[in-house]
């Protein structure tokens, strides 16, 4: 049966106490691998779907091969996961911001994003996505002012429901024209959001790209028994 509860790992941070954990549902008969921040619930590996069409959706636009992908936001890994399974992605870019969460994907603790870490596209940087944004230094410290093919960014709750107040002026028209220009022509940004479309956000990137787009991602959600759902902003230079 293994156990029912462990914590895995944990980690005070400028944001509060992140923290693993793995648990056995009962009821589902699965292993549930969680993520919180203090006492608030981040994301589970029960509810993969959205993170995962966050990759999808934000590279489908996009033609020929050698892509060049940032993933803001590493977490449980289903984002930056997806991304490699697209052959036509030559390197990716994992921005984030805690190093414990580089470390659980280094140390294979999330068995669901194996060989993330190890792929030879795959380079970790422990950086804060909103100030390398802000400041205009760009992802990648290698090479400041790098160009990228695609940008697919989820940390927050949403454009309205951020994890800190610094990263609500990345959420204005000026905000994004300075993530704008870290894409290639063409390039997209694409955003992970747990509440429904936000006309006034879309507004706003439309604003700043030639195209944007709320895509509606539902799943099933087998702690009701129903159906939930998240939003993937999708919008292109």
């Amino acid at each position: 049966m293994g156990v029912r509860f462990e914590e895995l790992a944990w980690r005070e941070t400028p944001i509060g106490l992140i923290s693993l954990r793995r648990r056995r549902d009962p009821s589902l008969d699965v292993e549930v691998y969680e993520v919180k921040l203090d006492d608030e619930y981040l994301m589970s590996s029960l509810f993969p779907v959205a993170e995962i069409e966050l990759a999808r959706l934000g590279l489908a636009p996009l033609s020929g091969q050698g892509l060049d992908v940032v993933v803001g936001g590493l977490g449980l890994g289903y984002t930056a996961r997806t991304a490699l399974s697209d052959d036509r992605v030559g390197s990716l870019l994992v921005v984030e911001a805690i190093e414990d969460v580089i470390d659980w994907h280094r140390r294979g603790l999330l068995p669901f994003a194996a060989g993330l870490a190890a792929d030879p596209r795959t380079r970790f940087v422990r950086a804060d996505f909103f100030a390398a944004v802000a400041d205009g230094t760009g992802f990648d410290p290698r090479e400041p002012g790098r160009r990228f093919h695609a940008v697919l960014l989820d940390v927050d709750h949403s454009p309205r429901n951020v994890l800190h107040p610094g990263h609500a002026p990345f959420y204005t028209p000026d905000g994004l024209r300075r993530l704008a220009a870290h894409l290639h022509p063409d390039g997209v940004f694409a955003l992970w959001s747990d509440d429904p479309p936000d006309a006034d956000f879309e507004a706003v990137l439309a604003e700043v790209f030639r195209t944007a787009r709320a895509h509606v991602v539902p799943f099933a959600n087998p702690l009701t028994g129903g159906q939930s759902a998240n939003t993937v902003y999708v919008a292109q230079r």
